[in-house]
């Protein structure tokens, strides 16, 4: 009976997946993979959530990002599960594929965009535009682009909060704790950058209603 059930509720959630709410997730992780590739991996603007996480333990427990990151991942991606079932967890594996796939795209090909690292204030600006666009489509077709979405989805379904104050909580938290071996002036356009993304993904997810469409 048990497995009758968990059948049923892979097969609802496979059925949710129209052909409209794929593309849109597709288009979202290529928006974000360009952003991060073409700006913040050029400009070296830092990150909070997971991934400014996952440097703050590489720096002072020397705990290699290659097996940190997928750790924290899938506790972030375990604990999104136990609350939010399997449509999420098919959506973000959807878009984890996705993203990887679009993020070898990119390194295959020469830059598009103009270097912006001697213009911080415009790489925060615009790399927090494409960050906020892409993780709000994916997020507003129930996925995660990665345990930080996962992580602010978790805290905005338990405690109430607005989407961007899950995101603006766990990226400032780290950020802040970053503090601790990053110069304060690189903290600050990072600051930046996760302030739009995180309104912008608020936006998006709540625009016309919120949901999935």
């Amino acid at each position: 009976m048990q497995k009758t059930t968990l059948q049923q509720k892979i097969r609802g959630a496979l059925r949710r997946f129209t052909a409209k709410r794929i593309a849109l997730i597709l288009l979202g992780t290529a928006i974000l993979s360009f952003g991060i590739h073409n700006i913040h991996q050029r400009t070296a603007i830092t990150e909070g959530g997971i991934i400014g996480l996952v440097l703050l333990i590489n720096h002072w427990l020397g705990v290699p990002a290659s097996v940190a990151s997928p750790l924290l991942d899938a506790a972030s991606y375990a604990l999104a599960f136990r609350f939010l079932g399997w449509d999420f967890l098919l959506s973000a594996g959807l878009a984890s594929v996705s993203l990887a796939g679009f993020y070898r795209l990119w390194e295959c090909l020469p830059p598009m965009l103009p270097d912006l690292t001697a213009y911080p204030l415009a790489a925060a600006l615009l790399g927090g535009v494409f960050v906020g666009v892409g993780v709000g489509l994916i997020v507003r077709q129930g996925g995660s682009s990665g345990g930080d979405d996962a992580l602010a989805l978790v805290i905005h379904k338990l405690t109430g909060w607005r989407l961007s104050r899950a995101y603006l909580f766990t990226d400032l938290t780290v950020l802040f704790a970053s503090l601790s071996y990053i110069p304060f002036r690189r903290i600050a356009f990072s600051l930046v950058t996760v302030t739009v993304s995180s309104l912008l993904i608020d936006a998006i997810k709540e625009w016309n209603g919120g949901g999935g469409g």
